[in-house]
């Protein structure tokens, strides 16, 4: 059947034109007035729609838009909106150099806004923040990734409380996106190979403030059914669909910025999925400068980022090796690399040719820069993929860490934030980034704070109602058993929250671990408390769904029936009502498996406190001051007693700290000691760990460098990229015979402090310059192992040529100034040394004493 199609849009004409605008720019998503024009146009229009702008001004009839055209009040209304966003878009920004080249961020998934599902829980909520923020600081970065059809799965619970999904179909043309066209107003489509066929897609545009995002979606005539199904769902299918869809993100992504005109001077990979984005890179190299792959992936490293999110190894993306050959074999060869040469970059021992290929390996041999998302994250990753640079200190391993934030505008409620644009004044709105006016929170009396947070807490309770009410009708239960659960939950009751992925290290079951005890905290006259659960489990993850089956059958048991709620699909708005109406933020995950964690982050920043175990950003954000910490960061081997132990110190610090302060009230029915908490989690977590920190960081360690260093390279003719090839295929081969041949000084077994050591050294070169290796004298306290911690590395310097058997032996020298006290040890190291290599590691280059 040919079917014709055309797009027809709602008619808004002279001043309500403007509505188009905003709904079509989700800048409107952290700006509330912008989404009160759309509420105000017609309430229930905008719930049906799925708090969704651009549906729902397709659902709202034109007589009413004819009203609105004559209400002066909505009429000033929407354009007060249209002229902040006028001057936002064009308002001086914290970035103010140029534009272009820009910074392509990659990422599997995106969560900006409800009204555009392609995000599935933290990593796409964390990316969305990521755009969101660098429209704010006005950077040049544009984002990249898929436009699922499906989306993430849609939750429900059946009649035992056992999670099923569904998976309704997107509608793109009622959303807030844009397919690319060219002038002539066709669709402009890139194509990747996929095993021999070619495999088309559409690029899509969301407008994210100052910034852009684009999304490719398969799902077009021209492509056969089987691979118009590569974007249809997050995470979805097997390993074959998951490998063609990082193919479609990672080269797919790089065609389609190059078929936009877009120019790409570094690239972030936000997780191992994009990572193929090298091999488009790379080739984009070889051909621009003229060089040899080996050149052009020198080129391509300097000017790539990795941030990995995955604390277990088991979490990381790995395809086998037959995929990897269907899918790749041809296009390697073509590029004049050798397979196994190619096999071996994903690989953590080359030599092993029974491993599997993994990305995460892959992103980071092809990084000069890497990092976690916490500190303790950074140790954790140093740790896990130690084995990549096996002759370094774990210090040493190349993988630094910048902790995630999160974007105050968006997640700070729409009642706190006039309160917060009242006291902190207007530098909040028009310098973000400006750490210092978190200070002014002292400004705040605690009646307003107290009062607003009421006021949240009496919509969650509100919204809790709506959600349970509506699951209610759709199981069917009826009678005294549907009054008592609608009746669920008290706006005066303290309020604790648990809202997260249901994987099982996140322990969403842990307050269950003794009944009694917090049946006896439920059904308290005295100090009553409520609990609100809420999270999805991965369609295939049988022991996550089953705890949210705990977590169901005793909310229903009749001793804490309406105390004890489990909110079925969480989402995007539950999180705002969630984060913003609860007074504690429970969080119980096995420590050290949790990356970072940036719920609680918005939960603080709402004055709602955090009960936490000491893992992920909260072992750097904790302070008595602002919260509780679950233990002191101990780690267990035993599952069980670590259940037992942190489940028996959540129950004391209810019984003994939270519950009594929260209750604790004067004449005026304020919780003062409770407030002075709130005041200080909003003032340090907003300072510490807003999303603006987080770019600002990412932009002076990791985005600047690598723009810099592409723009000195392709200034150049990328000549350091050659020079650089050649020197490391030279070394690589010479470094067998690279040797130390001797090591003395000329300190007695006992010296003073500031004491002068001299220390020579001689080195079997085997061929090398003196200039092109760079030996160290590393020096530092001795443990009870006799490893050296914190150590300092003093570069020698070559004194002479030795003569003698040992073919191109030098003496090297340095002064060491002995400044600490105690057993100190020092050794000897060669490293390689080239000026395009600056203080980058070469795995297997390294030659100790």
């Amino acid at each position: 059947m040919k079917i014709l199609t055309h797009t027809v849009k709602p008619r808004l004409e002279g001043e309500l034109a403007a509505l188009d605008a905003i709904a079509r720019n989700l800048w409107l998503s952290w700006n509330f007035d912008a989404v009160s024009l759309f509420i105000r146009i017609d309430p229930d229009a905008w719930m049906a729609s799925g708090q969704n702008p651009v549906k729902m001004l397709g659902m709202v009839s034109q007589e009413r838009f004819d009203q609105l055209a004559q209400d002066d009040s909505f009429i000033a209304s929407v354009n007060d909106v249209k002229s902040r966003f006028e001057r936002y878009k064009k308002g001086e920004a914290w970035y103010k150099g140029p534009k272009k080249p820009v910074t392509a961020y990659f990422s599997m998934e995106f969560g900006i806004d409800v009204s555009l599902p392609t995000y599935s829980g933290g990593l796409g909520i964390l990316s969305g923040d990521h755009m969101k923020t660098s429209s704010d600081l006005g950077l040049p970065l544009v984002g990249v990734g898929l436009l699922y059809r499906q989306g993430y799965f849609k939750q429900y619970l059946n009649a035992d409380g056992f999670q099923q999904e569904s998976y309704p179909e997107n509608d793109w043309y009622n959303m807030p996106v844009e397919q690319c066209v060219d002038p002539d107003g066709k669709p402009i489509l890139i194509s990747v190979d996929l095993a021999g066929r070619l495999v088309h897609a559409a690029i899509w545009e969301v407008k994210v403030g100052r910034s852009s995002l684009f999304l490719l979606d398969t799902n077009i005539p021209e492509n056969t059914l089987e691979d118009r199904i590569i974007t249809a769902t997050l995470y979805g299918g097997d390993k074959e669909m998951r490998i063609r869809q990082e193919i479609v993100l990672g080269i797919g992504g790089i065609r389609a910025l190059a078929a936009l005109g877009i120019e790409v001077a570094a690239t972030h990979m936000n997780e191992g999925h994009s990572a193929f984005l090298a091999l488009e890179r790379v080739k984009a190299f070889m051909a621009e400068g003229g060089l040899s792959a080996r050149e052009a992936i020198q080129a391509f490293i300097p000017t790539n980022i990795f941030t990995t999110h995955t604390p277990v190894p088991a979490g990381n993306e790995r395809f086998g090796i037959d995929l990897m050959e269907k899918y790749f074999r041809a296009l390697i060869e073509s590029y004049g690399i050798q397979w196994g040469d190619f096999l071996a970059l994903g690989r953590e021992n080359p030599q092993d040719y029974g491993e599997s290929f993994c990305m995460t390996v892959f992103a980071l041999k092809l990084s000069a820069r890497a990092n976690g998302v916490s500190a303790l994250h950074g140790e954790v990753s140093r740790d896990m993929w130690k084995n990549l640079w096996p002759q370094l200190l774990p210090d040493e391993i190349p993988i630094g860490h910048v902790t995630n934030g999160v974007h105050p505008r968006t997640w700070i409620s729409h009642d706190m934030l006039p309160l917060l644009d009242r006291f902190l004044g207007p530098r909040f709105n028009d310098e973000p980034g400006a750490r210092d006016i978190w200070d002014r929170m002292d400004r705040v009396s605690d009646e307003e704070l107290w009062r607003t947070h009421e006021r949240r807490r009496e919509r969650l309770v509100a919204f809790c109602g709506d959600r349970l009410d509506a699951m209610l009708a759709r199981l069917g239960v009826t009678g005294a058993a549907f009054q008592k659960m609608e009746a669920a939950l008290s706006p005066s009751v303290f309020t604790l929250s648990f809202a997260r992925r249901f994987a099982t290290y996140k322990r969403g079951n842990l307050l269950l671990s003794n009944p009694d005890r917090l049946i006896k905290l439920l059904s308290s006259k005295d100090m009553p408390m409520q609990v609100i659960f809420a999270g999805k489990a991965h369609p295939h993850d049988i022991p996550g769904k089953e705890i949210i089956r705990e977590l169901v059958h005793f909310s229903r048991k009749d001793e804490v029936l309406g105390r004890v709620v489990f909110l079925e699909d969480y989402d995007m708005t539950m999180s705002r009502y969630m984060t913003s109406g609860s007074d504690v933020w429970l969080n119980t995950p096995r420590r050290p498996l949790e990356a970072s964690g940036t719920s609680g982050m918005k939960a603080g920043m709402n004055g709602v406190l955090n009960c936490s175990v000491l893992d992920g950003w909260w072992a750097e954000g904790y302070r008595p001051e602002l919260g509780w910490a679950i233990g002191l960061g101990e780690e267990y081997k035993d599952d069980s007693l670590q259940d037992k132990v942190e489940s028996d110190a959540l129950y004391d610090l209810l019984e003994r700290e939270i519950l009594p302060t929260f209750y604790r009230r004067g004449r005026d029915n304020l919780p003062r000691e409770w407030i002075a908490k709130m005041r200080e989690s909003i003032k340090s977590i907003g300072r510490d760990f807003s999303s603006h920190r987080m770019l600002e960081e990412y932009y002076e360690g990791y985005y600047r460098p690598a723009m810099a260093a592409g723009a000195a390279l392709k200034a150049e003719g990328y000549a350091s990229s050659k020079s650089l090839s050649a020197y490391l295929d030279r070394a690589a081969s010479l470094w067998p015979q690279v040797a130390v041949l001797d090591v003395s000084d000329d300190a007695p077994p006992v010296v003073l402090r500031g004491t002068r050591i001299h220390v020579p050294a001689t080195v079997a070169l085997a061929g090398l310059a003196p200039e092109e290796v760079r030996v160290e004298c590393f020096r530092g306290p001795l443990t009870s192992k006799g490893e050296i911690r914190s150590p300092e590395r003093i570069e020698m310097e070559p004194l002479a040529a030795e003569p003698g058997p040992g073919a191109g032996a030098w003496k090297f020298a340095a002064v060491a100034n002995g400044t600490l006290t105690g057993q100190i040890g020092y050794s000897i190291r060669v490293l390689p040394k080239h000026p395009a290599l600056g203080d980058r590691f070469v795995p297997g280059l390294v030659r100790w004493a």
